[in-house]
């Protein structure tokens, strides 16, 4: 399989503050992986190396073929700017456009399909701050998939919502990476990691990175949760106040 995410020795600091380090990783095309660690463990400085909107310090991160898209929870959009639907997810094409140039065929196409496949094509004429959560964070994923690149970087993409957005956005995930796209998506939730070829349980530096099965333990999660997780049964559920376990 061909290598689409490498990083080295991914250090990144604020400062004084190492918010992330030791990282090595290397993700295939067409697979996905689950960034998983309780709060300031350095998920998202991940994600934004990886996107290139943050510098590594030392070590690299390096994405190869059509680049990435990074997608920030609709929380993160600032709900007062008075934009559509439509015109949120078109934003996608402006980084190959450029401000100037008129959209082509191809660039329609793009917006079409990401609004139906998010199931959001409804409500294009919308103003994006007068919908619900879940319905913002489709249009969100949309716009990352209206970008065309061969990685999607997904920041707690389904946290919080409704069953019916859940739904949506992973099936959308499940299809992008049977088309041979990659995802990384950060998670609080066990079982969403679980969905994932990989997992890389984070607490600043690595706890430990593999398959599921291998690294979702309660050696590794102790390590890195310490006692933020109670067991039920054979279950271990994540016991974060601001995250809760669907």
């Amino acid at each position: 399989m061909t290598t689409v995410i490498t990083t080295r020795g991914l250090e990144v600091r604020f400062g004084d503050t190492v918010a992330l380090s030791g990282v090595d990783l290397h993700v295939s095309a067409g697979s996905s992986v689950a960034v998983i660690g309780p709060n300031g463990s350095g998920k998202s400085t991940l994600l934004g190396a990886l996107a290139g909107t943050l510098v590594p310090s030392a070590g690299e991160a390096a994405v190869s073929g059509a680049g990435s898209a990074l997608v920030l929870q609709s929380t993160d959009v600032d709900r007062s700017l008075p934009i559509t639907v439509r015109d949120t997810v078109s934003m996608a094409r402006y980084s190959s456009l450029g401000l100037f140039r008129p959209f082509g065929v191809a660039d329609r196409h793009a917006v079409n399909e990401a609004l139906s496949k998010l199931a959001v094509d409804d409500l294009a004429g919308r103003q994006f701050h007068e919908l619900s959560g879940g319905q913002r964070q489709r249009v969100v994923v949309a716009q990352g998939l209206a970008q065309d690149t061969d990685v999607l970087l997904l920041d707690e993409p389904v946290t919080g919502l409704d069953v019916v957005s859940r739904a949506i956005i992973f099936d959308v995930i499940d299809e992008e990476i049977s088309r041979g796209r990659t995802v990384v998506m950060t998670t609080h939730d066990l079982d969403d990691a679980r969905r994932c070829d990989q997992v890389l349980l984070l607490d600043t530096s690595p706890v430990a990175v593999g398959p599921p099965e291998a690294v979702l333990t309660e050696q590794y999660l102790r390590r890195a949760f310490g006692g933020r997780f109670i067991r039920i049964g054979d279950e271990l559920l994540l016991d974060d106040p601001h995250h809760h376990q669907h």
